[in-house]
């Protein structure tokens, strides 16, 4: 497995764990995800729900990454069965069982402790608590679509397509969905689309 440096504590938690840490959590998202290609504009009353709501999710996990006490990274994964309906149709439109599918949600890291080996850790852990439910056959996650014009996209912006090829992962045009959130520069939500990247694993 990839390893992150010596000064970072990178761990799996899950229900009660991650509830304690909801408040740390939620403001670590809503300061990532202002940046781009997210430029979420967040709340953090939607953010206790949501993270409340994933704690109590059947399998569900968090890779949090810590320097000391303080969270500065965090990475989520549920069985897809149990991941928000606009994330499971285009699978179920595609013919897939559902149940041998584990969806890698949201990825947050603070920009200081990027290119220190978290991002592989966050993808290893994932990974080996996905292989360890019984069934699972493909690991997925979304991207958001942005256009290469947006007015919002920094000239120093470099796509993750070859560090999520890297790790096998293989974009998938037909999978693609939309779910609304609102844009640090919109007065209000609009539906942005998303497109998966699918793992397929040995069966076992």
């Amino acid at each position: 497995m990839n390893q992150p440096d010596d000064a970072l504590q990178v761990e799996p938690m899950s229900g009660a764990a991650i509830a304690e840490a909801i408040p740390a959590l939620a403001e670590l998202r809503i300061q990532v995800f202002r940046e781009w290609p997210y430029i979420y504009d967040g709340d953090l009353d939607y953010e206790h729900w949501y993270l409340g709501k994933f704690a109590a999710t059947p399998g569900a996990v968090l890779i949090a990454a810590r320097d000391g006490e303080r969270i500065v990274g965090a990475s989520t994964g549920e069985p897809m069965i149990h991941a928000h309906d606009a994330f499971k149709q285009p699978f179920i439109d595609h013919g897939y069982d559902l149940e041998t599918v584990f969806y890698f949600g949201e990825s947050v890291l603070l920009p200081e402790y990027r290119g220190r080996g978290v991002g592989h850790r966050f993808f290893d852990l994932r990974e080996a608590h996905a292989r360890a439910w019984d069934g699972m056959k493909l690991t997925t996650f979304c991207a958001v679509d942005r256009p290469d014009d947006h007015p919002l996209r920094p000239a120093s912006h470099r796509p993750l397509d070859p560090f999520w090829q890297g790790r096998g992962y293989t974009k998938r045009p037909e999978l693609t969905c939309v779910f609304p959130w609102k844009d640090v520069d919109r007065d209000e939500e609009t539906e942005k689309p998303l497109t998966f990247w699918t793992r397929h694993w040995p069966l076992r």
